[in-house]
């Protein structure tokens, strides 16, 4: 017996307090060649409350994969990423770190709060929507994403 899985889109949830680096991302994305939904939002709260359908985003899809950056107004995405890994309802969904910083503390920590992958942004344009294209090959093509 043949199983065919119903198509469905790949949610992806940006976290990401720069409209600069949040319109790239998006460029990025809509040029894939995978079906994607990809909802952004500004600040570490938000994030929260959308992880975990609350308020306006009670009906908010469960992410298949989140890019986070790190430096975020108020709750940011280290603490961001420690709600994720801590609560067991979203520990699973793999959490892409996407930050200017290279430094080498904020790399450590990041993965001892189980991030799954820790990005640099690069500054100039062009490597920027490349990196972008390579974590939607990698992270959408190559891999098998947890589904609930």
């Amino acid at each position: 017996m043949i199983h065919v899985q119903a198509f469905r889109h790949i949610e992806i949830l940006l976290v990401e307090d720069s409209p600069s680096d949040a319109n790239l991302t998006i460029k990025g994305f809509l040029n894939a060649k995978i079906a994607n939904n990809l909802h952004w939002v500004e600040d570490g709260e938000t994030a929260i409350e959308y992880l975990r359908q609350e308020g306006e985003f009670a009906d908010a899809p469960r992410p298949d994969l989140i890019l986070l950056d790190l430096n975020l107004p108020g709750l940011d995405g280290r603490d961001v990423l420690k709600e994720i890994k801590t609560d067991p309802n979203l520990k699973l969904i793999p959490v892409v770190v996407m930050t200017t910083s290279t430094d080498e503390h904020d790399i450590l920590r990041t993965y001892n709060l189980s991030a799954n992958c820790y990005v640099t942004k690069p500054l100039d344009v062009y490597q920027f929507i490349e990196v972008v294209q390579l974590i939607k090959d990698f992270w959408l093509a190559a891999v098998a994403l947890p589904r609930e």
